[in-house]
């Protein structure tokens, strides 16, 4: 069970500032939607989370230990990620590729034991690319490769999963399906889960919490419920052809005759 802290965290790059003193908290046992416009630098925040990049300005504690105080191997056990760029894997299948989420336990070798492949099989048969595990990754098409790296993420059993925009090139159906059994895992598993996501509309009804960042570089944070009704949705989203109903947390498109 751990939880992600933000406090007064500013990220960005040396040359440029991309959001500032973001406070807000990933709690065990909740799926986290971040969601907001393009370029408000929701990858940015995920990449600065899994100490990808340096923070510019403040921490990021996990359990309420400064995140830059853990090493390599210690973060690999702690947080997985999956990201928009991660599919450009070749050469491998999916097996394979589902098999180096056990790297932080492989050791050196890399060997798969009875255990690891039982992971490995468990991962691929709850995202559902059982049919395609044994074929090379570069041939599968982009749903099957997002799913193959969710598999992955999975199959490294950290108790943090980040992904960047996980449902992107799925059909509606499979991103429902997608997002439905994250929210299972963390529920069931005490994961803490974050996802960013452009489907606000999936967010606002499958989250059981959501980090809004906006253009000011703010990250507002509550339930679906709260942000809703708080008129933050409304803020961010409605314009001339958009309108969105508090209650129902529903959106409509305006057709102008």
């Amino acid at each position: 069970m751990t939880m992600i802290t933000l406090r007064n965290l500013t990220t960005g790059y040396k040359d440029k500032t991309v959001s500032r003193n973001l406070n807000a908290e990933l709690h065990p046992g909740q799926l986290t939607c971040l969601i907001g416009p393009n370029g408000t630098g929701k990858s940015t925040l995920l990449r600065t989370i899994a100490n990808f990049q340096d923070a510019l300005a403040g921490e990021v504690l996990i359990d309420g230990r400064n995140m830059t105080s853990y090493d390599s191997e210690a973060l690999s056990k702690l947080i997985s990620i999956v990201l928009t760029d991660n599919t450009h894997i070749k050469g491998l299948t999916a097996y394979e590729v589902v098999g180096m989420g056990r790297s932080p336990y492989t050791g050196f070798w890399g060997r798969l034991t009875a255990h690891d492949r039982e992971v490995v099989e468990r991962c691929i048969r709850r995202v559902g690319v059982e049919n395609v595990a044994r074929q090379q990754i570069q041939t599968l098409s982009d749903g099957e490769r997002q799913k193959t790296m969710i598999a992955k993420a999975m199959a490294q059993e950290t108790p943090v999963i980040l992904l960047d925009e996980p449902t992107a090139f799925l059909y509606y159906p499979n991103k429902v399906a997608v997002m439905l059994m994250l929210r299972q895992l963390a529920h069931d598993m005490g994961k803490t889960i974050l996802m960013s996501i452009h489907d606000i509309d999936l967010a606002l009804q499958i989250a059981d919490n959501i980090w809004l960042l906006d253009h000011d570089g703010r990250l507002i944070s509550g339930t679906p419920r709260q942000l809703s009704e708080a008129g933050e949705i409304d803020q961010h989203v409605v314009n001339e052809n958009i309108e969105f109903d508090r209650s129902a947390m529903t959106f409509h498109v305006r057709l102008h005759q």
